[in-house]
């Protein structure tokens, strides 16, 4: 029992009250890798979402352990720490932790370290209710100030460009859906050829805490749809070009092909290696190894921006990103320059003289 001080009682006098212990439910986990695991199940992590859980709280893991997480290729193939979930409870983590959180904040977006922060504090907080540990070592780490960034909608020869880009028909088909549907990569991803509609074009998704949603997506996608599914009736809609490997979780291997289901990295890879020069529109292709290209998350970012340049009503966007508040919606809805230099050009006095 933990013995907590209480003032005000004048005098300068000090009562001491016991709080009481929280009862584990159940038995604590014997790492924090089991305790992930723990709290992605248990804790009603939508699976379109656990990837990304999974891959912060790995992040934090290393941390947690008092060791800076990599980043970059370094990253790639690292084992994370092994350590007992009840080191988190060190009274010197907090201070170590501060320190390796300021410098992982150096050199990461503001964005990426905000939400790996929210994820942590999330799974403290559950692992608290269970009573496997005490304390939060993340208070006092405060979320970096994240300026908004006004240009992550594609504009629209970008993504006529992006059409013609000669790539397979795997990533044709899954850009085609990101930008149709407005939907989550990760999403889109764990689609299952059994959770198709063909016909009403849509598809069927699990969000977080296991409701069922639907994405749509348009004709664009729906010719290419057939082609990729090839007569297969179910397993991963996206996959690898190769077997999976031994150790794949069942779920995530087509039992007709016995191929994998393609991974968000993998993913994001191969639309980052060929969105280089549409990116970077002036530079020569010879340069194209030093080059940043764009990422998934701006196919969603523009279908949902030209809905709304388009004149899409707000609850049709709510509905169509899948947000549960307008406010989280604004930052899709702001029209692109193309679109502001439009609505200028057809406002203008002389040019509508010249349409008389």
């Amino acid at each position: 029992m933990t013995i907590e001080p209480v003032t005000g009682l004048g005098s300068g006098s000090t009562l001491r009250l016991p709080r009481a212990r929280v009862v584990p439910l159940s038995a604590p986990p014997s790492s924090y890798t089991s305790a992930v695991e723990r709290y992605l199940t248990g804790a009603g992590i939508a699976k379109s979402s656990a990837r990304i859980y999974r891959i912060s709280l790995t992040t934090w893991g290393w941390m947690l352990a008092g060791e800076p997480a990599p980043t970059g290729p370094a990253r790639r193939g690292a084992k994370p720490p092994i350590f007992p979930l009840a080191a988190i409870d060190d009274p010197a983590l907090p201070e170590v932790l501060a320190e390796l959180a300021a410098a992982r904040a150096d050199v990461m977006d503001a964005d990426t370290v905000n939400r790996e922060l929210s994820i942590a504090r999330k799974a403290i907080g559950w692992w608290q209710r269970q009573g496997w540990i005490d304390g939060d070592p993340t208070i006092g780490i405060e979320r970096r100030p994240a300026p908004p960034d006004r240009t992550k909608a594609l504009a629209e020869n970008q993504i006529a460009a992006l059409w013609q880009l000669d790539v397979a028909l795997r990533e044709k088909t899954f850009w085609k859906m990101l930008y149709e549907s407005a939907a989550r990569a990760d999403e889109v991803l764990c689609l299952n050829v059994e959770d198709l509609y063909p016909q009403d074009k849509r598809g069927r998704i699990t969000a977080k805490g296991g409701a069922t949603e639907w994405i749509h997506w348009q004709s664009g996608a729906a010719q290419l749809l057939p082609r990729l599914i090839a007569r297969r009736t179910r397993g991963p809609l996206f996959l690898t070009d190769r077997k999976a490997p031994a150790g794949t979780p069942t779920l995530d291997v087509c039992p007709e092909t016995g191929r994998a289901r393609l991974s968000y990295r993998r993913a994001e890879e191969i639309f980052e290696e060929n969105t280089r020069l549409l990116a970077n529109p002036l530079a020569s292709p010879e340069d194209i190894e030093d080059l940043d290209g764009f990422t998934l998350h701006r196919l969603r970012h523009s279908g949902l921006t030209h809905d709304a340049e388009g004149g899409t009503s707000t609850p049709m966007l709510l509905a169509r990103s899948r947000h549960a508040s307008v406010r989280s919606l604004e930052r899709y809805a702001r029209p692109g320059v193309d679109a502001v230099a439009r609505h200028v050009a057809e406002r203008d006095p002389a040019a509508r003289r010249r349409n008389r």
